[in-house]
Order: C-alpha cells, then sequence, then structure tokens
C-alpha cells in the first residue's frame, strides 16, 4: 500500500507541479504527518523532490523529472472503465485504484493531451443517480465486488417481497449493475442465472471456494434479456384510456418507460375533442390508480370498470375535501 502511495505522489506533482503537503494529504486521504514521512523516503530514494517554503510554497519536483513507473495493474485498467462514475467506483471499493490509475495515465500523457482531459472533465459530468429518490445504502457491495473480481462464492441472507422473506442461497457472483442509480447483480445460483437486488442483502459471507465463470456469460445482454422480460412480466394487464393533448405531452415524465411505449405503440388519431382512446400496460389496478391520478382531469379511464370506479371515488374525495358545500 505505502509504495502505491508514494507513486502516486510522484505521479500528482508531475501532473500538477506544486502542492502543499495538506494538498496531497487531501487527494491521498491520509494525514499529513504521513505526507511528510512520504516526501522523506521518496528523497531517500533518489526522487528529486524539494521543498519551497513561505506564501505559495508547496512541493515539487526537478523541473525535467518525469517517472515512467506508469504500468497499470490489472485492477487498475479494470477501474479506468469506471471513469466516468467515481461515486460507483467508490461504492464498489475501487475508488483509490481509480485515482492511482488516472495519475498513472495523465503521466504517460504529454502537456498538450494531458490539458485536454482537463477541458473535457470540466465539460462533462455522468451524475447516474435517479432523480426523487433517497439514495440506498449498500453495506455489502464492496465484498460482493470482491467475489465478482476474484469468482469466489458467496453465502447470502436477502429479504423479498413474498414468504419465506428471509431465503438464504448460496451463489457464485457473476457481474453488479449500476441501473438509474441503484444495485443490482447477476448470479449463478444452483446452475440458473438470476438477478437481485443489492440493497435486499441482508447479510454476506465471501467464502474461500472459487468457481468457474459460465464460458458464454455476457453480463450486459443477460442484463438487457432480464430487463426486458421483467417489464413484460409486470405488466400483465391493460386499461383503455382517453388521453388530452396535454397529457400525451406529460406522460414522457409521469409514467414508467413501459406505459409510456405502450401508449405511443397505440397510438391512434384523435377524435373530434382532441383526445385520443388508448390501450396500455399497467401492472394492476391498484399500481395504475396512483400513476393515472397524477394526470389529473387529462386523462379519462375508460376499463377496466374497478379503475374507472377508483378514479371516480379519489375525484369525488377531492371535491368534498376542496368544495365541503
Amino acid at each position: 500500500m505505502r509504495a502505491s502511495r508514494l507513486l502516486s505522489v510522484v505521479l500528482l506533482l508531475q501532473d500538477r507541479g506544486r502542492l502543499t503537503a495538506q494538498q496531497l494529504a487531501d487527494e491521498l486521504g491520509v494525514s499529513v504527518r504521513t505526507v511528510y514521512r512520504d516526501i522523506e523516503a521518496l528523497g531517500e530514494a533518489g526522487v528529486p523532490v524539494y521543498a519551497e517554503m513561505g506564501a505559495g510554497g508547496g512541493y515539487q519536483l526537478v523541473d525535467g523529472y518525469r517517472t515512467r513507473l506508469t504500468g497499470l495493474t490489472p485492477q487498475e485498467a479494470g477501474s479506468i472503465f469506471l471513469a466516468g462514475v467515481p461515486s460507483a467506483a467508490a461504492e464498489l471499493g475501487l475508488g483509490a485504484v481509480l485515482t492511482t490509475a488516472e495519475l498513472k495515465l495523465r503521466a504517460a500523457l504529454p502537456a498538450r493531451l494531458s490539458r485536454s482531459v482537463d477541458e473535457i472533465k470540466d465539460r462533462f459530468h455522468l451524475d447516474p443517480a435517479g432523480w426523487f429518490r433517497e439514495t440506498e445504502t449498500h453495506p455489502h457491495l464492496s465484498a460482493l465486488a470482491r467475489a465478482v473480481w476474484e469468482r469466489r462464492r458467496a453465502r447470502m441472507v436477502y429479504r423479498r417481497w413474498r414468504a419465506p422473506h428471509e431465503v438464504t442461497r448460496t451463489i457464485e457472483p457473476l457481474g453488479i449493475v449500476l441501473k438509474a442509480g441503484v444495485w443490482y447483480f447477476v448470479a449463478q445460483v444452483s446452475s440458473s442465472i438470476r438477478t437481485y437486488r443489492v440493497s435486499t442483502i441482508l447479510s454476506l459471507e465471501v467464502l474461500e471456494e472459487t468457481f468457474e465463470r459460465p464460458a458464454d456469460f455476457d453480463l450486459a445482454a443477460t442484463w438487457s434479456e432480464w430487463a426486458t422480460d421483467f417489464e413484460r412480466r409486470l405488466h400483465r394487464a391493460e386499461a383503455v384510456v382517453r388521453l388530452s393533448p396535454t397529457a400525451l405531452d406529460r406522460i414522457p415524465y409521469l409514467m414508467s418507460r413501459a406505459m409510456n411505449r405502450g401508449v405511443f405503440a397505440a397510438l391512434g388519431p384523435p377524435d373530434p375533442d382532441g383526445w385520443t382512446t388508448v390501450t396500455l400496460p399497467i401492472e394492476s389496478v391498484k399500481h395504475a390508480h396512483p400513476e393515472l391520478l397524477r394526470l389529473g382531469a387529462d386523462v379519462e379511464v375508460l376499463e377496466p370498470a374497478e379503475l374507472r370506479g377508483l378514479m371516480r371515488e379519489s375525484a369525488r374525495a377531492m371535491v368534498e375535501l376542496y368544495d365541503p358545500a
């Protein structure tokens, strides 16, 4: 760990020029006292680093010095694919690894290209979290990621919606997916491929046993197939509704992706009032009721009768609430 940190100090100074002990400590996540010891060790090893005292001072390398110790470790090379989502890399336990990998890449770049990297970072930012939801906590995500990297079996206890609610499984974790701010993982369980939400894990133990990954396993293809099937299984019922032009404008922002697709796939010509009748997929009457209420008076449910009745009861209750007379 210390050797990696010493290299990071050199790469930081090489990339940024002059840095104070406090700036180095903040970058490396260590104390200022540790930075002092690291600088002393670098000097003893022959690295030409020196301190400039006074205001605006700090540590820097002798002009023209560049290290060539920029080879990436396998973990660092893999972490580069997470460079656009540093928060995700940190949750996976790869934050420090990614930082070191980026420093090594910068050290290998000419100054002109290094400036281009800064310009891109100043102009593009990826925030993978979804809107309007609390961020989930994932105390077992880092251990799960280790099991994936090292191809180790794991024993987990997870929570599910049907009884029994707490289930123990021995799994072979194959991959991890970040979907709109929510973490999922794909695992092999008794020769079948299954998908779980990371936040449902109650406890996780990484075992010493290793396993062989299926030779034909493709994480991206597996996830895409599962997600498509999940949406299809989720929306098994249908509702017939009339939508105003205003509702059609608001649907992409208020409804689920499957309902949104269903509306515009079945869209026909409007009636004389400008409203359009469509059949859209719903999960159930219970789930469709609050979703359609978001559209207020810009939607009329025609079928099923149960859903139309719920909408009528909600409208009546709102009238009584706002106009008791």
